[in-house]
């Protein structure tokens, strides 16, 4: 019995390392995934917002002027808005909006999006996702596609890191070719973030 529980583990072990082995730097999408009901409504509320389909453009090219625009569009649309929840906000557990002064992570994600959008960036490269914290709860963040992998940005923090190098697991996010979408991650690393 003892060899069977070891042999069991050792092929789990090497399995774990193989599907582990595929988290390289862009995320590993698989399957359409139902849309956030806050971007759903929001979607609803503002069509021009989600346009539906979009061009893909193919990955940004990651030069350090491009590096140092995101890390600059996170670290000011963090320290300009005031954590707050949708409670709080609106009354409700889930509304996705554009924040003023206030506003959660989803609200913060959307204001990265479209301020990057407006700095030439392609929408094809700015996709939201939602993940779950290693704590647990439910979090929104922007994924930038590039050349060098999909890079994170993150309410939580002002460093701005590839996707497999943040301790999330990610459920989905949009849809490269239509901003209404989104699709499914096959997120193989475990809660610590390492692949």
């Amino acid at each position: 019995m003892r060899r069977i529980f070891i042999t069991a583990k050792m092929w789990f072990a090497a399995t774990s390392v193989a599907l582990a082995d595929q988290a390289g730097p862009a995320m590993l999408i698989h399957g359409v995934a139902n849309p956030p009901n806050g971007h759903y409504e929001q979607c609803k509320r503002s069509p021009t917002e989600c346009g539906g389909p979009i061009t893909p453009m193919g990955p940004l090219k990651l030069t350090p002027a491009v590096k140092e625009m995101l890390e600059d569009v996170n670290r000011r649309a963090n320290a300009r808005i005031k954590p707050k929840t949708d409670v709080e906000l609106y009354g409700v557990e889930e509304y996705w909006a554009y924040p003023t002064g206030a506003g959660d992570v989803e609200d913060v994600a959307l204001l990265k999006q479209r301020e990057l959008a407006d700095n030439g960036v392609p929408l094809s490269n700015l996709l939201l996702a939602v993940a779950i914290t290693k704590e647990g709860e439910g979090t929104a963040v922007l994924v930038v596609i590039t050349d060098k992998g999909d890079f994170i940005l993150d309410q939580l923090t002002d460093e701005v890191k590839l996707w497999r190098d943040v301790p999330y697991t990610f459920l989905k996010r949009q849809s490269e070719s239509d901003s209404s979408r989104w699709a499914k991650v096959r997120d193989v690393r475990d809660f610590t973030g390492k692949p």
